[in-house]
């Protein structure tokens, strides 16, 4: 499996036999006082500094677990383009219910009778967002581990925003209670490692991970899992179809956009609960694939989504140049032909 992974790009090493951490340092550099990328082990193919030592190349990985097959294999995140909701069971004490999801009000209306872990808020927050529940994702790899929690691994986009890792016990930065994110900065475990609670098991669906839904994307944006500041805006790309496109061909895309448009510009009659951030990103993804088939060009698009965006949210001009040039990106990947049209 560890050959497996890393021919596909993803970075592993070693984890300590048995267990879900990562294999110890050698005796020199438990005492030595280095950052990771100055460590000497690394020219010597050592695995010292867990997931900083995380590997691709054949060689190394033959090396590491051809000596010794017990290691489990971790996986680091942040090279491999990885976004990994670790959902958690764990037997603690439900904090209040304005703790259950960062930034989002709980109304006492709800009956929140019988929640318990992280199963039970992920399947809120996508409840709240009408969007379907990652547990469920079956195009994605879903990994279930020892403890009675799941892993669902996403890929980040290519172009897109970096995130960091976090608690989902964090007063600071957290998705919602009991669900981590394993993102930049971190590692997962990889399926089929088995510790002395037992095998991290893949369940039945995809065996690779599915691009991050664009609503995920929004929620880690809105709860500060972002590691970069917006990137600056590309510049404007020539249109695919430019040449080609008739007036008609471009009406079609404008009346879609202008409709996406309106719903964003909604959010402005009220502070809060209106999905302002899943509305902007699909109104952004959308334009970039309308951009990419030629309707109009990524800067009329750009222009567009700002000024709307900023008409609704006013005091958010970072978060909202964010989620447009995600979207934009995103969606520039895959045109879009209103009405079927090649």
């Amino acid at each position: 499996m560890a050959l497996w992974m890393a021919l596909r790009g993803y970075p592993v090493h070693p984890l300590a036999p048995g267990t879900k951490t990562p294999a110890p340092n050698c005796s020199d550099c438990r005492t030595a006082r280095h950052a990771p990328q100055d460590c000497p082990c690394r020219s010597r193919g050592g695995w010292c500094h867990g997931f900083h030592a995380a590997t691709t190349d054949p060689d190394t990985v033959r090396r590491w677990w051809g000596t010794d097959p017990e290691p489990g294999i971790g996986v680091s995140c942040g090279p491999a383009g990885l976004v990994v909701v670790d959902v958690d069971a764990h037997g603690a004490p439900v904090p209040d219910r304005q703790r259950l999801l960062p930034g989002i009000p709980i109304d006492d209306r709800v009956d929140l009778t019988g929640l318990g872990s992280g199963y039970d808020t992920l399947a809120l927050l996508a409840a709240y967002r009408s969007a379907p529940n990652p547990c469920e994702d079956t195009s994605t790899l879903r990994v279930r581990t020892p403890s009675g929690g799941m892993h669902i691994w996403y890929r980040a986009a290519l172009n897109g925003p970096r995130f960091r890792c976090s608690s989902g016990s964090s007063s600071r930065v957290a998705l919602a209670w009991q669900v981590d994110v394993r993102a930049t900065g971190g590692y997962i475990v990889a399926p089929s490692t088995r510790t002395t609670a037992g095998v991290y098991e893949p369940l039945p669906g995809a065996r690779v991970p599915a691009p991050l839904p664009l609503w995920l994307t929004a929620e880690l944006v809105r709860t500060g899992h972002c590691v970069e500041t917006p990137p600056a805006p590309a510049e404007p790309r020539t249109p695919r179809a430019k040449a080609v496109t008739p007036r008609g061909h471009r009406q079609d895309g404008q009346r879609v956009l202008a409709s996406l448009l309106d719903e964003v510009r909604s959010c402005g009659a009220s502070r809060e609960g209106t999905a302002f951030s899943e509305k902007l990103n699909r109104a952004a993804f959308t334009a970039g694939g309308l951009a990419a088939a030629g309707h109009f060009t990524e800067a009329e698009a750009r222009r567009s989504l700002l000024e709307v965006a900023e008409q609704a949210r006013p005091h958010q001009p970072r978060r909202i140049a964010l989620i447009v040039e995600t979207g934009l990106r995103a969606g520039s990947d895959r045109p879009i032909h209103p009405k079927g049209r090649p």
